[in-house]
């Protein structure tokens, strides 16, 4: 190519940079193919009094209203912000109001958005103590059954620890921590309690429960019965919550998508009340790890 020709070629690209603008490393897609299963168009819903989900048809993202700004739980993958802000938005409320994020897990799918939106809100993250390691450099260690396989995302600065039972204040509504491991070792699931009409419920944002490893993963390894037992542990604590309105991290492993469904054609009947919703979720859950367990021939099941 001629000298000539080479620069017209230059300035044309750099052109084309500029009208599309800079790229926001914070929002850059992550594996758009496959994340674009979960990210079906959902509209933005009040769930049951100051509670309502504000992302998507494969991933629950939640907003708590407080008298003091809001609170979010969990970001979705980066490249599904803008249309999360929207949706927040479309409620009539103000993405700068975010308070406080609450993470569930430090993987891709629900803590990919969280940089992007701390920094349009300047918002703190809120997380385990193993969960805000892998969020600081948005990468898993080896301990977590899909390492290898989960993508890295964009990493958190600023960040708050909690501890399991530890009780978030923001506004009058209290939001409590309870540790939910096995899927990561940082789970963490949130429950509140939410009052319309002069009734009280208790909500429930629980954390993935599904026992999904790496190609080649072994839960019946004995060097991994801590993430066993930790499963274990955790679907006791879920069965025991106090439980009205479970929201799951994936909205399609409690029904919750069939709910939200339910609620736009009957909404006289909040199909989201649903007292039995937490034991069935570890129920599932249970029973898919003892299969798995079963199917590798442990000797490391009850």
């Amino acid at each position: 190519m001629k000298p000539a020709m080479l620069a017209l070629t230059a300035i044309c690209s750099g052109a084309a940079a500029v009208a599309q603008g800079p790229v926001d490393p914070l929002t850059r897609p992550i594996e758009p193919d496959y994340a674009a299963r979960w990210l079906g168009e959902q509209a933005p819903v009040k769930v049951y009094g100051n509670s309502y989900i504000v992302g998507f048809a494969g991933l629950n993202v939640a907003l708590i209203r407080t008298a003091a700004g809001l609170i979010l739980i969990d970001a979705a993958v980066p490249q599904a912000v803008p249309a999360l802000e929207a949706n927040i938005r479309k409620l009539g409320f103000r993405v700068e109001d975010i308070r406080l994020i609450l993470s569930t897990e430090p993987h891709w799918d629900h803590a990919g958005g969280l940089a992007a939106v701390a920094r349009d809100s300047r918002a703190t993250v809120v997380a385990s103590s193993a969960g805000a390691a892998a969020l600081r450099v948005g990468h898993n260690d080896a301990s977590d059954p899909q390492s290898g396989e989960i993508i890295d995302f964009p990493g958190v600065r600023r960040l708050r620890i909690v501890r399991d039972g530890e009780v978030i204040r923001l506004g009058g509504v209290a939001v409590t921590a309870r540790a939910t491991p096995g899927h990561t070792a940082g789970s963490m699931s949130w429950t509140w309690r939410s009052c319309e009409a002069g009734r009280c419920l208790n909500m429930v944002f629980a954390s993935s429960l599904n026992p999904v490893s790496r190609e080649g993963y072994r839960f019946s390894d004995p060097a991994h019965r801590a993430v066993v037992e930790s499963y274990r542990r955790s679907f006791q604590v879920m069965r025991a919550l106090p439980c009205d309105v479970l929201l799951s991290s994936h909205p399609d492993q409690s029904g919750g998508d069939l709910r939200h469904a339910r609620l736009a054609t009957r909404p006289e009947t909040n199909p989201f009340v649903d007292a039995r919703a937490c034991r069935a979720y570890a129920g599932r859950f249970a029973a898919a790890l003892a299969d798995r367990l079963a199917r590798e021939g442990s000797s490391l099941g009850r």
